[in-house]
This record gives structure tokens, C-alpha cells and sequence, in this order.
């Protein structure tokens, strides 16, 4: 049996705590020197829209496809959960975060059946290939006995596909992330929810760009959802 380990979240989460950029930053900050003098304003906005998205309480909260485990850990910070664990098929975690983090195979997660009480996955299921989606998030549902929290994007066809590789190419080169993606629209979406066992009860958007950058970028290419199960 596998032995489960989770890294603890810091006092004031156990509460929550307000989501400011200030506060973002003092998290990413201490990762990366960028957010030191630059405010993290769509990673503030993400984590406002699944914070109210929540629907604890969560004491173990797994991040699914965590990349450098930063935004696992603003919400260890953030977040009212106990314990939170990132997990990712590479291992890009940064040094000096306090989460637990574990790189597998693609395949099984490393945890035990029921092991977490909730899970996030954060701007990754454009980049899991198709056939393996509803695999995943069955074994997600294995480990995992709530609703999914997932932030990701919904195309209308090709010219919000090309908006979308911008984007990625944008936020990702920098830090190693991945760029090869295939983006789904709402049905896409609500027909992997339906195949993997669960239900979309919750849809959100939010101002993530303003003025030209959100006439190039709508604001709608960007979604946060709570998946329960059916």
C-alpha cells in the first residue's frame, strides 16, 4: 500500500484568505524574481474564480498537472484546505515549496482509493491528449471522493483555437510548459464530464484582460468549473 503523504498549508488558510494580487505575489515571489515587481493579475483572477467556485469543506486537496506547483501552493496559502499535493508527469516543481509533490506515470496516480476530498487541475486539459481525458479523470474520481475544480479554456471553433496557442505560447515558453494543445468547446466539455462519471454543476467567467488585450483575447476564452459527480 502506498504510503500517503501530504504537505501541510499554512494557519491562515485554514480559514481562507483574502485573494489579493499582493497576495499572489507573495507566493509566486519567492519562486519567481518576475512577480517581485510585476502583479500576477490573471493568476489572482484565477484563483478568485475557483475560490468562488468552492464548495468545502476540503481538508486534502489534490492539484492535478501542478507544472512548477506554484498555483498548488497559493492555494495551500489561500485556500481553507488542510493539506494540499501537486502532481505532474515531469518534475518542474520549484525548490522551497511547502505542498507535498509527486511525478507519475501518466497512467495511475500515486495515491490511495479516496485518499483526497477534492481536486483542482489548472489549465491542463487542452494539453492531455483526447483519448486519454476520461481515463484520467476516472482515476481522478478513484483518488478523489469530491467535486473537481478545473480552470481551462472553451474555444468556438478555429479562430478562438489560434487566439488560444497564442496565449499558451505567451504564458508557457517562459517557464517550460507545454504549447501543444487541442482546446474543447462547452459541448467538448459536458461530453467528457458526462463519460468520466460526472456533471458540470458550476460555470464561471471573469475579467481576465482589459481594453485591446480583451478585444484580441475575449475574456470568454477563459472558464472555471466544479465538476460533481453524477
Amino acid at each position: 500500500m502506498i504510503q500517503q503523504t501530504f504537505g501541510r498549508a499554512s494557519a491562515a488558510s485554514r480559514t481562507g484568505a483574502l485573494i489579493t494580487p499582493e497576495a499572489v505575489a507573495k507566493t509566486l515571489g519567492r519562486h519567481f524574481g518576475l512577480y517581485r515587481y510585476r502583479s500576477p493579475h490573471y493568476q489572482t483572477v484565477m484563483l478568485r474564480s475557483l475560490r468562488d467556485l468552492w464548495r468545502g469543506p476540503h481538508d486534502r486537496l489534490l492539484d492535478v498537472g501542478g507544472g512548477t506547483g506554484v498555483i498548488a501552493q497559493c492555494i495551500a496559502d489561500l485556500f481553507p484546505v488542510d493539506a494540499v499535493t501537486s502532481v505532474d508527469v515531469e518534475n518542474r516543481f520549484c525548490d522551497g515549496l511547502t505542498i507535498a509533490s509527486h511525478v507519475y506515470d501518466g497512467e495511475r496516480l500515486p495515491f490511495t482509493d479516496g485518499s483526497h476530498d477534492a481536486a483542482t487541475i489548472n489549465n491542463v486539459v487542452h494539453h492531455v491528449p483526447v483519448a486519454v481525458r476520461a481515463p484520467l479523470f476516472h482515476d481522478i474520481a478513484r483518488v478523489v471522493d469530491g467535486p473537481l475544480y478545473i480552470k481551462d479554456h472553451a474555444t468556438r471553433g478555429w479562430v478562438d483555437d489560434a487566439r488560444l496557442t497564442a496565449l499558451d505560447m505567451i504564458g508557457n515558453i517562459a517557464f517550460a510548459g507545454m504549447v501543444r494543445a487541442n482546446y474543447l468547446s462547452m459541448a467538448d466539455w459536458e461530453a467528457l464530464a458526462a463519460a468520466s462519471g460526472y456533471r458540470i454543476a458550476a460555470v464561471r467567467t471573469d475579467t481576465y484582460r482589459h481594453g485591446l488585450l480583451a478585444r484580441v483575447f475575449p475574456n470568454r476564452l477563459e472558464i472555471a468549473m466544479r465538476w460533481e459527480r453524477r
